[in-house]
C-alpha cells in the first residue's frame, strides 16, 4: 500500500475533499545542500493535488488523514500511461517502414502510434479511474485541528 497524509478541505454527504502536498524525494540525503536534482525542485513551482475520496466519518476543514493506494493499481496505471503510448510509437513506426521502407512513412508511423497510444491509454484510464480498486482509501483520521488547545499557566 501506497500511503500519503492529505488535508481536508471539504467534507459532505461522504465525500471528502482532499489536498496533497507532493514532496520529492530530494531533502532525505545530507548532499541536498549541493545537489542538482534539490536546486531544480526548489527552483520549481510547488504543487498540491486535489482529490475525492469517500469517507463514512465526518471531517472536518484542516484536518490530516492519511490516504493510501495499492501497489498494483499504481504499477498498472503507470504501465497503461507509459508502455501504451511508447508501444503505439514503436510498433505504427516498425509498420510504416516495413510497409513503405521510407524513414519520413517511420516518422509519420510513429507519430500517428504515439498520438494514438496517448489517445487510447487516456480513454482506458478513464474507464478504469472509476473502478473501486483504482480509488485512494481513507487508512488513518488524524484528530481535527479544533480539538488541540494551548492551556498557559499564570507564572508567579
Amino acid at each position: 500500500m501506497i500511503k500519503e497524509w492529505a488535508t481536508v478541505i471539504s467534507w459532505q454527504q461522504g465525500v471528502a475533499q482532499l489536498r496533497c502536498e507532493q514532496r520529492s524525494g530530494c531533502g532525505n540525503c545530507h548532499s541536498s545542500g549541493s545537489c542538482g536534482t534539490s536546486i531544480l525542485n526548489k527552483m520549481g513551482p510547488e504543487s498540491a493535488h486535489q482529490l475525492k475520496v469517500e469517507s463514512k466519518h465526518p471531517l472536518v476543514p484542516g484536518q490530516r488523514v492519511e490516504v493510501g493506494i495499492t501497489e498494483a493499481s499504481l504499477i498498472r496505471s503507470a504501465l497503461l500511461v507509459y508502455m501504451l503510448p511508447l508501444v503505439g510509437l514503436i510498433g505504427c513506426a516498425a509498420l510504416m517502414q516495413g510497409w513503405f521502407n521510407t524513414d519520413l512513412a517511420a516518422a509519420f508511423g510513429g507519430l500517428i502510434g504515439g498520438v494514438g497510444g496517448f489517445m487510447l491509454a487516456r480513454f482506458y484510464a478513464l474507464r478504469l479511474g472509476n473502478e473501486r480498486q483504482y480509488q485512494p482509501v481513507i487508512l488513518q483520521i488524524a484528530l481535527p485541528p479544533s480539538s488541540f488547545y494551548l492551556r498557559q499557566d499564570k507564572a508567579e
